[in-house]
């Protein structure tokens, strides 16, 4: 009886491996993620070279060493616009808005036409703009007179300015001696058109708002600093920002404010800092995870910043494990100091890593090595 269900297990067998291979066939992520599986288990985790290839490679090494680092703490925070470089268009003057040329999104430069307005008031106050103008070339060289006809011109352009009319539109009317029929709103600054509230035709009153404007180009993180940690963080001190959106870039600034008051659920402080953003790469609202620079220095196990290579998103060094035998080690990475990176897992103090070479290393390692057991000239 077992002979025979043996018999029947041997027999049933080509089938089942059939049935498999069917399987694998109809479900194409199982098949590609038993491909790299595969791979994976068949690339080689080390390279051995000869004398001559060392040599050829410009292979150098160098010991893993504990140096010291200056401190650092973490803080998590989010991106904001900068409040300096945020403005607040509103009605001068009531009217009704004859066109509105910008809406929520648009990017504008300085000065640039955002609406026009039809304003009684701004035709009137040209009127007198330019009458005085005109008494005052008439009294002029005469005493006790011209002094008074210039204040009330000067005054007169003064309210022109209080509407938002440009140095350049003022000169114009001087020329033409005409009043233009509407007010141009323009933009102060360039930037990003936040919010809009306003279309064509809409009546508006002193004091209604148009438009909020942003400029970009200089962004504040928001950072929520830890009670324990305020001790050893200044202002002025170097922060390294980086994001989700943009994983193994960093991004500069120093911390420009401290604030007063502990947040009492969280036992946070804020911090802030300025941060360029000359491409617009960075957004408001953005998460960040912060590394500000702290009092003091701590030891760390670091190596040269060229032996750390970025292998598909890793962090890896070659590490001499024979006289002629280097093995690839994925690491988790630190900070950046001074031409050193901080290592803070996957190598010891003492073992030696490849500063120079390491490329060829990593090309050749993903060939399948770069010779046998038998050395490769």
């Amino acid at each position: 009886m077992k002979t025979f269900s043996r018999y029947l297990l041997w027999a049933a067998l080509p089938a089942l491996i059939l049935f498999a291979g069917c399987r694998a066939k109809n479900n194409p992520e199982a098949e590609h993620a038993a491909e790299i599986a595969a791979h994976e288990a068949e690339a080689p985790a080390s390279v051995t070279l000869t004398d001559k290839a060392v040599a050829a490679a410009d292979i150098k090494t160098e010991v893993v060493a504990v140096r010291s680092v200056a401190r650092r703490t973490k803080a998590a925070g989010e991106l904001e616009w900068n409040a300096r470089r945020v403005v607040h268009l509103t009605a001068r003057t009531p009217g009704r808005l004859e066109r509105v040329l910008a809406v929520e999104g648009d990017r504008v430069r300085e000065g640039q036409l955002l609406a026009e307005l039809y304003s009684p008031d701004y035709l009137t106050v040209q009127a007198e703009y330019i009458q005085a103008g005109a008494r005052a070339r008439r009294l002029a060289g005469k005493e006790g007179e011209e002094a008074p006809a210039r204040d009330f011109l000067a005054g007169a352009r003064e309210r022109l300015v209080l509407l938002g009319v440009t140095a350049s539109e003022i000169e114009t009317l001087d020329a033409r001696a005409v009043p233009k029929p509407l007010l141009a709103v323009r933009a102060p600054l360039s930037g990003t058109v936040l919010e809009s509230g306003v279309v064509s035709g809409d009546a508006v009153e002193l004091g209604t708002s148009l438009f909020r404007l942003a400029d970009p180009s200089t962004l504040w993180a928001c950072l929520h600093i830890q009670e324990k940690d305020l001790a050893a963080v200044k202002v002025g001190t170097d922060v390294v920002l980086k994001t989700q959106a943009y994983p193994g870039e960093e991004f500069r600034g120093r911390l420009s404010l401290v604030g007063d008051v502990i947040e009492p659920a969280t036992r946070t402080i804020e911090g802030r800092v300025e941060v360029p953003n000359p491409s617009g790469r960075l957004k408001a609202g953005m998460y960040v995870d912060a590394s500000v620079a702290a009092a003091g220095e701590r030891p760390a196990i670091a190596v040269p910043e060229a032996a750390v290579q970025d292998d598909e998103g890793h962090a890896v060094v070659f590490v001499k494990t024979g006289e002629r035998t280097f093995t690839r080690r994925e690491v988790e990475a630190g900070e950046p100091f001074a031409g050193y990176v901080e290592i803070l897992s996957g190598l010891e103090e003492g073992e030696i890593v490849v500063t120079s070479g390491g490329f060829l290393l990593k090309s050749e390692l993903r060939k399948g090595g770069l010779e046998d057991e038998h050395g490769h000239d």
